[in-house]
């Protein structure tokens, strides 16, 4: 899909009440024990740009805020998709180390740029044994999986696919359907739900950028089959999807379902402000029946000349 052509199916679908910046929102729940936890999406961990020290910054600001777990939105470091596995081991060593500054249960979303060796530049055989996914899945377990938390169902979503050419795309694969199908099916309709994904199912994204004179080569700023992950959230309660990869807030609801693409914690890249966004995390808190979110900054300075 051009970004043309997404922009006319967010115009189409009703797709209103963007905000610039993420406002505080609630919306129905069935009873259930109040409680919150974050999302923190895009750390884009690397040694350059004081991004350990910003991540770092991040966590312990994060860690005061009294939270039963957070989520992790993907893209835990910069990048695995075109460097040697010696590079890739060394950025997810640094991850688990700076992550442990958050002190808390933390669930793990995968993001594009945690995907190991899959652009040739990088110089990996599809054959190594940590190829795409597998070193994500050897330091955090399954790339999508559920999980229940006082009440409220919670699914964690691959949004990440490849391509013949050895790119990604923003997709979610059959087998994978075929799992949220049965997964939604072992669910009561009334119960809630909330969603964690990285690469958004719905976005207004392309209404902030000009259309490019030459379309990407890839459909990587959403999910190119969401039409059918989102069929299958009708009939259920799902309170909110929330995604990470474009870095700046937003809220587009389709379907009364609202989809809240966080802010990144590295900001612009460990840059700066990002389209108005500067580092930070949602904050999600249930609360008497109602999910609410709001974003918090932490205060980093960006050691780039140009962003200080």
């Amino acid at each position: 899909m051009t970004a043309l052509d997404r922009r006319s199916f967010l115009r189409l679908s009703g797709a209103a009440g963007l905000a610039a910046a993420m406002p505080a929102s609630s919306f129905a729940l069935p009873s259930s024990e109040d409680f919150t936890f974050l999302f923190l999406t895009d750390t884009h961990l690397q040694p350059e740009l004081d991004a350990a020290k910003g991540c770092g910054q991040c966590f312990a600001k994060a860690r005061n805020i009294k939270a039963d777990f957070a989520i992790q939105g993907g893209d835990h470091v910069f990048d695995s998709l075109a460097v040697s596995k010696d590079r890739a081991t060394s950025l997810f060593d640094l991850y688990g180390k700076t992550e442990q500054d958050l002190g808390m249960k933390l669930y793990h979303t995968v993001g594009n740029h945690d995907c190991f060796g899959v652009y040739p530049a990088s110089g990996v055989s599809p054959a190594d044994p940590l190829y795409g996914k597998k070193m994500f899945e050897e330091r955090f377990g399954r790339t999508y999986y559920s999980f229940e938390h006082k009440g409220v169902h919670f699914i964690v979503l691959d949004s990440i696919g490849f391509t013949e050419d050895r790119a990604y795309e923003g997709r979610v694969d059959a087998d994978q359907l075929a799992w949220l199908k049965a997964d939604l099916a072992a669910v009561a309709p009334s119960q809630p739900v909330i969603v964690s994904v990285h690469i958004p199912l719905v976005t207004a994204f392309d209404s902030y950028v000009p259309v490019p004179e030459k379309p990407p080569a890839h459909h990587g700023m959403s999910v190119a089959n969401a039409y059918e992950v989102i069929a299958l959230f009708e009939g259920h309660n799902v309170l909110g999807v929330l995604q990470g990869h474009t870095h700046i807030n937003e809220r587009v609801e389709w379907h009364g379902v609202p989809y809240i693409t966080s802010g990144a914690v590295c900001g612009n890249w460990w840059h700066g402000v990002r389209m108005g966004t500067p580092e930070g995390y949602t904050v999600v808190r249930v609360e008497s029946g109602k999910l609410s979110t709001h974003y918090e900054t932490y205060g980093f300075k960006s050691v780039d000349p140009q962003n200080t």
